[in-house]
């Protein structure tokens, strides 16, 4: 017999189990050692005849008379022992570290609690067919060296873990695994290593289902059954249909905390986008209207650029805005090409804004709210001063610096501050003489360019003019081909 592998039962050992598995249990009062090795003569020999009911229940009656022994050291002992069997069964090591993972809850203290643990780490490392026991066991030693304050151990004993790898694990319990990863990361200051993580998710998962008809539920039920009458043993279990709407609220809570970190305002619009086309935020008041404030305020703070641009103008079509008129008024603001001046801009909307958690208009430290808030106040300000020097390039093709600074509300050094990023993003063009205090938006085109576009310009005009000449023709041709009115009298 190969090592593990299981092959038809030579032999059936129900009875002799049956028999001597409560004598043991009664030997055990008095003797555990006894009553172990009574137990033990019997498992080598249905293991031997890979008699897997009969193994499987043997070997948890031994851990089980181990535990309720009280020595916790002999418990361990045999779980190491019988894992280490030749010929073991794969599936009767499964079920006993399944049954001992039920009794770590029951250890009288923490020393003893781990020690099962570190146990029930050894006997399943390296093994495919227990990946999953100790996926669980570790994750309840993580969580075991949080609660003592221990982050960083916490953590790098969890992210060990490659669950996304483990095929024999329902896709949800995966997601936990890693999000629960993510949160440790995210929680000890790693936040590179947090993003790293974060890509293993796939977000096709927290896709928004159809609604279905009653018989398209009792057509998929049938053919869920189906599959699973046809399932194999070695093949993974089907994925139970569950509603995934609070891991993708937390995956996207999570995915908007990596991105406002990194200041990464586009992407937390997004992720807000995502969370909004939610069924139970659609129906929750209170959380659309909070969703759809901050899907504004993410946008209009966002860096401009042809997505950001295209993405804004989608969010202004979206009717649902109407639940937020405040929100509305300043968002209709940023998609007209018009100047918003900045005083004018804090005086109608900085009193609420600054009432969310999303702005502050003074400093403000951890212990009073978010740290960024008053960053995102001023990121804020140089959007509309970005926003009115786009406009004002569509409208100029020169200025004079005192007049742009008047438009502006900003001081020379401010002006040419914004104008030079707004070249170096390549969002306008720019080009300041400061001995002529001029600046010049309209860009410079050599003679081959105009040369170039009056030769193209040129001979559009002679196609319209030969489109022309060619319609009159047909008309004039038309005309003479149609009957006059004596003729047509006398055909009657």
């Amino acid at each position: 017999m190969a090592d593990g592998q299981l092959f038809k039962a030579e032999k059936d050992y129900t009875k002799e189990a049956d028999k001597q598995i409560p004598e043991a249990e009664e030997l055990a009062k008095s003797n555990v050692q006894a009553a172990i090795e009574k137990l033990s003569v019997l498992e080598k020999q249905t293991r031997q005849a890979s008699d897997l009911a009969s193994t499987s229940r043997l070997l948890v009656a031994i851990i089980t008379i181990s535990k309720d022994s009280g020595d916790w050291g002999l418990l361990n002992e045999q779980i190491l022992l019988l894992s280490k069997k030749h010929g073991q069964l794969k599936q009767a090591t499964t079920k006993m570290v399944q049954v001992a993972m039920s009794f770590i809850n029951e250890a009288p203290n923490q020393e003893k609690k781990l020690s099962l643990i570190e146990t029930l780490r050894t006997v399943t490392e390296g093994k495919i067919f227990v990946e999953v026991e100790r996926a669980r066991v570790t994750r309840i030693l993580s969580d075991m060296k949080k609660e003592q304050g221990d982050l960083n151990a916490a953590a790098d004993i969890l992210c060990e873990l490659q669950v996304e790898t483990f095929g024999s694990m329902h896709r949800r319990e995966k997601t936990e695994f890693i999000l629960e990863q993510v949160a440790l990361c995210m929680e000890k200051g790693d936040w590179t290593q947090a993003g790293i993580l974060s890509r293993k998710i796939g977000i096709k998962y927290f896709a928004r289902k159809p609604k279905r008809t009653p018989e398209q539920i009792e057509k998929d039920k049938k053919e869920r059954e189906e599959k699973e009458k046809n399932r194999s043993i070695d093949d993974p279990p089907l994925e139970p249909e569950d509603d995934v709407t609070d891991l993708k609220l937390r995956y996207y809570e999570q995915q908007i905390t990596l991105a406002k970190h990194e200041d990464k305002y586009l992407d937390v619009c997004k992720h807000y986008r995502q969370v909004l086309d939610t069924e139970s935020v659609e129906e929750n008041p209170v959380q659309l209207h909070t969703v759809l404030q901050r899907v504004i305020y993410y946008i209009l703070l966002a860096p401009h650029d042809n997505e950001q641009s295209d993405l804004l103008h989608r969010i202004n079509a979206d009717t649902r805005n109407s639940l937020v008129p405040e929100e509305k008024e300043l968002l209709k603001t940023f998609t007209i090409p018009e100047l918003m001046r900045w005083p004018m801009v804090s005086q109608r909307f900085g009193h609420h804004l600054c009432s969310t958690d999303v702005f502050s208009a003074t400093p403000v430290t951890s212990d009073q709210g978010d740290p960024k808030a008053h960053d995102r106040w001023q990121d804020l300000r140089k959007r509309v001063i970005e926003h009115n020097v786009r406009v004002i390039a569509k409208y100029y093709t020169r200025i004079q610096m005192h007049r742009l600074t008047q438009l502006l509300d900003l001081d020379e050094e401010e002006t040419e501050s914004y104008i030079s990023s707004l070249v170096t993003a390549k969002t306008v063009y720019a080009k300041i003489d400061r001995p002529a205090r001029v600046v010049t938006f309209a860009k410079t085109r050599d003679a081959d360019e105009v040369l170039n576009e009056w030769s193209a310009s040129m001979k559009s005009l002679l196609g319209l003019l030969e489109r022309i000449d060619h319609l009159i023709t047909k008309e004039e041709m038309m005309a003479r081909i149609q009957p006059t009115g004596d003729n047509a009298v006398k055909a009657h």
